[in-house]
């Protein structure tokens, strides 16, 4: 399975300073089914501890996700700035994951290498 991230999401992570480290873990909470809620299509917003308190306090991240395929974090937000996604922004996110999801291998292969997304973990981001 791939783990992935979008150069938007990559910003916003460095801004909290973030590690990737934390996000992979955030994906293996996922695959358990902790701290997620799916959304449909394919998308999942999880909770993500912060650095100097909980989940319940800290960040949510919208995922693209399909079990033993690949997972793409697209966008996070804190609980301060907004509770949830709006009607619109979920309409666009379940769309956008549509769109990620139907993307063949190869084509995803070209996405990485153009770094429409970014690998989690690659030693370029640490």
């Amino acid at each position: 399975m791939v783990s992935l991230k979008t150069k938007w999401f990559s910003k916003w992570a460095k801004k909290y300073h973030i590690s990737d480290g934390h996000f992979l873990d955030v994906i293996e909470d996922m695959k358990q089914n902790l701290s997620s809620v799916s959304l449909g299509s394919g998308l999942f917003k999880v909770r993500v501890a912060s650095l100097d308190g909980g989940k319940s306090s800290g960040y949510r991240t919208i995922i693209v996700y399909r079990e033993n395929d690949r997972a793409v974090i697209v966008y996070g937000f804190t609980k301060k700035e907004k509770d949830n996604l709006d009607k619109s922004e979920l309409k666009s996110f379940k769309k956008m994951s549509k769109d990620i999801l139907n993307l063949t291998e190869k084509e995803m292969k070209i996405a990485i290498k153009n770094e429409v997304f970014l690998e989690i973990g690659d030693a370029n981001e640490r």
